[in-house]
């Protein structure tokens, strides 16, 4: 059993941004060596998620007007009570996506279907840096 982990960094526009990152990934599975095993990617920070999606405009907006009818950003939220950061609805949208994607590896490759991309997406009402701590487990 072999364990690699690595981070990338991706840099996110305000709002709801996303970027493609299974390029990224897949260049880690390659370098890991791994032929089969599990490929495991948590996002740092409360306003950022994970998910698969096809990565085409239509998709995108599609999913930012299905997140946003939600959580919309124009209703009062109880972490505003406190913080007065405007950024409410950006932890809760994180927090419905989730942080984390597990995907499978099998011949070397990273499995996913040829329209199914993974993203990273910022909810926050500020541009990001986020990490994505990656951990790809399995036997060379």
């Amino acid at each position: 059993m072999t364990v690699f982990s690595e981070d990338i960094e991706v840099q996110l526009a305000a709002g709801m941004d996303m970027e493609d990152i299974t390029g990224k990934l897949e260049s880690l599975v390659t370098a890991s060596k791994i032929k089969n095993g599990i490929l495991s990617a948590t996002i740092t920070g409360s306003t950022g998620s994970l998910t698969t999606i096809e990565h085409e405009p239509g998709v995108i907006e599609d999913l930012r007007g299905a997140i946003k009818r939600m959580t919309p950003p124009d209703i009062e939220y109880e972490h505003e009570k406190a913080w007065h950061d405007g950024n409410g609805h950006s932890h809760v949208q994180a927090a419905i996506i989730g942080p984390s994607i597990c995907m499978q590896i099998r011949g070397g490759k990273m499995l996913h279907g040829t329209w199914q991309q993974l993203v990273a997406i910022n909810h926050d009402n500020r541009s990001r840096r986020r990490k994505i701590a990656v951990t790809i487990i399995g036997e060379q």
